[in-house]
This record gives C-alpha cells, sequence and structure tokens, in this order.
C-alpha cells in the first residue's frame, strides 16, 4: 500500500475523528447497537471466510496455539456480540466534569474528559480484537484504523464492513471505522509515519511486534508487553484454596496475558502444597520447572533455569519457585515480573496489604485468580489491551482510558492583570 493510500485513510479518520467527538451518548450507543445487528448478519459469512483461513494457517505450518487465537465459532462470535452490547452499556467517558473549581477572581474553570482522536490498532491472529477494538474506541468518541495479520485478513475485512454499515446507520461518519485491507508489512511502516493524524497507537502481539512499532514511530505507543504473571502463596495460604487459585490462574487458558507463569511459594507451607500443586497440575498436563528447594520436595520436576523466572510461556509450563517469606516473593516479582498481573493467596489482611502497595504491576490480585484481570471482570465491558506502561493508561484499556481531558475556563471579561 503506497504513503499516499495510506495517507488518505489517516486523513479521512482525522476528519471522522471531529465528527465522531460531537455524537451524542446515544447516537454512539445506538451505533454499537446496529454494529452487533449488522454483524449478526454476517455471522455464517464469517465462519465460513475463517474456517478457510484456519486450513490455511494449517498449511503453512502455523502452531496450534496462532491457529486456536484465529479461531472464530458460534460461542467466540456470541461473546464478540456479547461485548459490543456490554460496552454499550457503560457509563459515557465522555463530557464529565473530572475537577473544577471558581478561582478568587469569579472565573470558573474545569477540566473534562474527551476523545483522543483516531487510535490505530495493529494486531496479530486474534481477529475479536477486531470487534473490540472498534466498540471500544466508538463508545469513547475515538475513529479507528484496524490492521489486523494478514492470517486473518479476510475475516476481519468483513467484521470491519458490517461494523461500517451499522455505525453510518447510527448516523455516524462513514470513514469512523476502517481497515486497512492489504497484508503486507508496507502499510504498517506507512502507519507508522502518519503522527500529523493518528494520535495514539496501540500494537496487539508478541513482544517483536510491540518492540518494532514503539521504537519505529513518533505516534504515542500504548504498549501491551509480557504477562509474566505471578501467585504467591504465603505461610498461611489455606491449602485448597491456594490450589484452586494456582491452577485456574495457569490452566484456565495458558495462551492468554494474564496467565500464571511463576508459582512462588513459602517455605513454610511449601512440604505440604508442593505435592498437591502438583498432582493437581499433572492432571492438567502442566509441565514444572522448580528451583532447588522444590526440587528436593518434588524431586522429578525439571530444574527452572535464569531464563524461566524471565519467560512468559503461553504454553502448558509453570515455573515453581521456594520463597522464604513475602519481602522475598515481593523482591522476586519486582525484579522479574513486567508489571502486569501478580496475586497473593493469603489469609492475613496485613500481608495482603504489605503485598498490595509493594508489588510495582497494573493490577493487585487479593486471593483472586490472575485469570481475573482484564474488562469484563472488572465491569469495563470490552478492552483493547492491558497496558504495562504508567503512562497513559495502565492495566486494561477500556473507553475511559481512551480519553484525554481539556480545561475550559467561562469568564465575564476577565483579563490577566
Amino acid at each position: 500500500m503506497t504513503t499516499t493510500a495510506v495517507q488518505t485513510i489517516a486523513q479521512q479518520s482525522r476528519a471522522a475523528s471531529r465528527q465522531l467527538a460531537l455524537a451524542s451518548e446515544s447516537t454512539r450507543n445506538l451505533a454499537l447497537a446496529k454494529m452487533a445487528e449488522a454483524l449478526e448478519s454476517v455471522r455464517q459469512q464469517v465462519l465460513d471466510v475463517n474456517a478457510q483461513e484456519i486450513v490455511k494457517a494449517r498449511d503453512e505450518g502455523q502452531s496450534d496455539a496462532m491457529v486456536k487465537r484465529l479461531t472464530i465459532d458460534d460461542k467466540t462470535f456470541n461473546y464478540m456480540l456479547s461485548r459490543l452490547k456490554k460496552v454499550a452499556q457503560l457509563p459515557d467517558p465522555l463530557n464529565r466534569i473530572l475537577t473544577g473549581h471558581t478561582n478568587p477572581a469569579g472565573l470558573r474553570v474545569y477540566k473534562k474528559s474527551v476523545p483522543l482522536g483516531v487510535i490505530g490498532i495493529i494486531y496479530e491472529s486474534r481477529p475479536n480484537v477486531t470487534t473490540d477494538a472498534a466498540g471500544v474506541c466508538i463508545k469513547s468518541g475515538n475513529a479507528v484504523i484496524l490492521r489486523g495479520g494478514s492470517e486473518a485478513l479476510q475475516t476481519n475485512t468483513i467484521l470491519t464492513d458490517a461494523m461500517i454499515a451499522g455505525a453510518v446507520a447510527a448516523g455516524l461518519p462513514e470513514h469512523a471505522i476502517q481497515i486497512i485491507r492489504t497484508p503486507g508489512h508496507e502499510a504498517v511502516g506507512e502507519l507508522l509515519k502518519m503522527d500529523e493524524y493518528i494520535d495514539v497507537l496501540i500494537p496487539r502481539g508478541g513482544k517483536g511486534l510491540i518492540k518494532r512499532i514503539a521504537e519505529g514511530t513518533r505516534i504515542p505507543v500504548i504498549k501491551h508487553y509480557d504477562g509474566i504473571c505471578h501467585l504467591y502463596l504465603a505461610a498461611d495460604a489455606d491449602p485448597e484454596q491456594a490450589v484452586a487459585l494456582a491452577v485456574n490462574s495457569k490452566c484456565q487458558s495458558v495462551q492468554v496475558c494474564n496467565a500464571l507463569e511463576t508459582l512462588l511459594v513459602d517455605s513454610a507451607c511449601a512440604a505440604q502444597l508442593l505435592p498437591l500443586l502438583q498432582a493437581a497440575f499433572t492432571e492438567n498436563r502442566i509441565e514444572l520447572r522448580g528451583c532447588e528447594q522444590t526440587r528436593k520436595l518434588l524431586p522429578d520436576v525439571a530444574p527452572a533455569t535464569e531464563e524461566d523466572w524471565h519467560s512468559e510461556y503461553l504454553a502448558p509450563i509453570l515455573s515453581v519457585k521456594v520463597v522464604d517469606g513475602i519481602q522475598q516473593a515481593i523482591d522476586h516479582i519486582n525484579h522479574y515480573g513486567s508489571g502486569h498481573t501478580d496475586g497473593i493467596v493469603t489469609q492475613s489482611l496485613s500481608l495482603a496489604r504489605l503485598f498490595e502497595e509493594q508489588v510495582d504491576s497494573a493490577s493487585v490480585m487479593i486471593n483472586a485468580s490472575t485469570r481475573l484481570s482484564g474488562g469484563g471482570d472488572y465491569g469495563l465491558g470490552s478492552v483493547v489491551g492491558i497496558s504495562t506502561d504508567k503512562l497513559h493508561v495502565r492495566g486494561p484499556v477500556g473507553p475511559d482510558e481512551l480519553t484525554t481531558y481539556k480545561w475550559v475556563a467561562y469568564g465575564d471579561g476577565h483579563l490577566r492583570g
């Protein structure tokens, strides 16, 4: 795709963003409803084309994990529609008065939430990102440019065209939602140059993709880096709850960013818990890799290396380390973690508070599965990622996070003295 073609898309999105910022909450919510209706009308077409792309991906030797992320079935499609509908039900993120006051001279000043403008979403494999991203952007009054992976190009195009039709039927501008319709990498390179028109880029995919985009553009990037998630089982952890939470955090889905990658077990309860954990993980076909102390209690476990503590496996592999107390657990997390999601299992409120205060992560889970960190379980409906940055957003990126603010001052001929 040529520079001119990408620039035209970016310019169209910029123009649409001006109109979209003025759209009422009811119009934006109607658009989300119409988008869901339009998607329902192309359900079978999406499933048929997606099935063809799955066959092609397998023929090209793509991994099982990638094929799984690529797949849409009726259950997945229903989930995609439900997330659009949930986003529509969220409070309006726009035009909220965030703070305000009247100064001693009578000047009325307030800060209100407004859209970011134009958001570019660059992602791999997952067609559900197409609908999630469009929904969150429309809810927050932002125009969106979608660029999915070539392996799902036809699926993504059908989804996008349906959503465009739905949004237009509700009265939104035609270019509020756009998609790059060519598979080559050239279009991404051109998109990265469009800092005059695009306000934010959000890459979704592997660390390599995110790094290339962050280093190759002047456009601000909301980064979704590794999910090296930890769960610490404190000395007083209830054994049944500890095993259940560890298993759910890892086994509910191993290929997602908030899945457990390293389990930390307090030395005071390791002799009791590790055999129970090994049995549970073996039943779920999870390979364990343990530290020296872990292997003293579980001799048949493979040794963990330094690389393991740095690894986001996204696979049925789990590192296990025995730690001497909560401070060692916290130090390990802050050193090896990615700042995504980390949790503790404890019956002590003071330990929970200490963990909450000292662990430097976007989400800190207390007696809850790491798999719960995200849009749906946080009441955000749908999100376009989970940021491991601290500016401008941290954690799940929903409609509220895709806003900025402006200052407004009302005077009555006020002058600077």
